[in-house]
């Protein structure tokens, strides 16, 4: 990023702190603040290990340095402002859960974001009907880039530890399933893991069925441990096989070796249906009690964009490249450094290579993220 770049994006994130109204986070007395400046000449980028006392010491700070990117710490402390952490005194922590479209597809950036919202809605959706977290104690937040936090504030989930934690992320993720536990009974509850996996393996089987007989026995024959004559034997019996699924399954996996081979599988077309109905959370930030996230209200700093506390009831009709979306459309020339096709604010924008002419809040977007300079 050249001088000329820096200086537009930190006169233009201090014209938003200016004349914005900042939102802190509760107790922010107990958290640890971090930030990174722009400073790019510094070997130090992300300065940490800050406290401070109150909420106008917390945004006169932002709005006299114009950080590039400001997160706060999941976790309470005694002494948040410490210099190591031994020395904080930790006191608990928000439960956070982590969607990052960065981890579940790649492609265009608003394709990617629209995938992300649908796997926030997925993760809402069992915590609230599976799990009883109550609505009123999560909070969401899009976090300028490619993705969303969940915020749990019930206190009965503060003290707890990453093992704990790692099990609640382990269940929405669908990490660990017992094909002996999810095929047991033979009525599962409506909700949960048990109704998504035998819904999903018989849908599994039911593709199967779709397939030209080659191609079945090709698929089936594919998975390390299923012969030819096992396969067509299978085929054989595929309505039988899914009615002991629905009615019988516990004697299904135990009888049958082709079902046995495919749930055994790590990987492979059964296996990518079934991760397909998992909420596809980061699992390191759920279990790291002491995680710094970004500031809700306070700019992402690789794309420009607000990072933007929701209410459940909004989130489906958010648009992040239009509601999160702080700056204006004057007019301001960039150098693009390769072309790029880029929606924001309702509209397209086909880029070449080079000098374009671009509404101010792309041109801030496109040099956030080092795709453009100032010209």
């Amino acid at each position: 990023m050249n001088p000329a770049t820096t200086e537009f994006l930190r006169q233009r994130f201090t014209d938003y702190y200016k004349k914005t109204i900042l939102v802190a986070p509760s107790s922010l007395e107990q958290r640890e603040w971090g930030f990174v400046m722009f400073n790019p000449s510094s070997s130090i980028r992300m300065r940490r290990h800050m406290g401070f006392s109150g909420r106008n010491e917390l945004f006169q700070f932002i709005k006299n340095l114009v950080p590039q990117h400001s997160y706060y710490s999941t976790a309470y402390y005694e002494k948040p402002d410490a210099g190591t952490m031994a020395d904080k005194g930790w006191c608990g922590a928000d439960l956070i859960f982590d969607l990052d479209a960065d981890h579940i597809i790649r492609g265009p950036y608003n394709t990617m974001l629209v995938r992300v919202k649908e796997e926030t809605l997925k993760l809402i959706g069992m915590l609230t009907t599976e799990l009883g977290i109550d609505h009123k104690t999560i909070e969401i937040v899009f976090s300028g880039g490619r993705g969303y936090h969940v915020h749990i504030k019930d206190l009965a989930f503060r003290g707890w530890g990453s093992a704990e934690r790692r099990e609640l992320i382990d269940y929405v993720c669908g990490i660990g399933i017992d094909p002996g536990a999810m095929l047991s009974g033979q009525k599962p509850v409506p909700v949960g893991w048990q109704t998504r996996y035998r819904e999903t393996l018989v849908e599994y089987i039911r593709w199967i069925g779709t397939l030209k007989e080659e191609e079945a026995i090709a698929h089936l024959t594919g998975i390390e441990g299923i012969g030819k004559d096992s396969a067509t034997a299978f085929l054989k019996k595929l309505g039988e096989i899914i009615w002991e699924i629905e009615h019988r399954p516990t004697t299904m996996i135990l009888k049958n070796r082709v079902i046995q081979t495919v749930l055994a599988q790590q990987e492979g077309e059964f296996k990518k249906r079934l991760l397909s109905r998992a909420a596809l959370a980061d699992e390191p930030v759920t279990t790291d009690t002491k995680r710094l996230i970004r500031m809700p209200t306070s700019l992402h700093g690789g794309s420009g964009m607000r990072v933007q506390p929701l209410e459940l009831r909004e989130l489906h009709d958010f648009e992040p490249l239009v509601d999160a979306v702080v700056f204006s459309t004057r007019d301001v020339r960039v150098d693009l450094l390769h072309p790029v096709t880029m929606p924001m604010l309702g509209s397209t924008y086909e880029l070449e290579k080079g000098i374009n002419t671009v509404p101010e809040a792309v041109a801030v977007f496109l040099c956030c993220r080092g795709w453009a300079e100032i010209s």
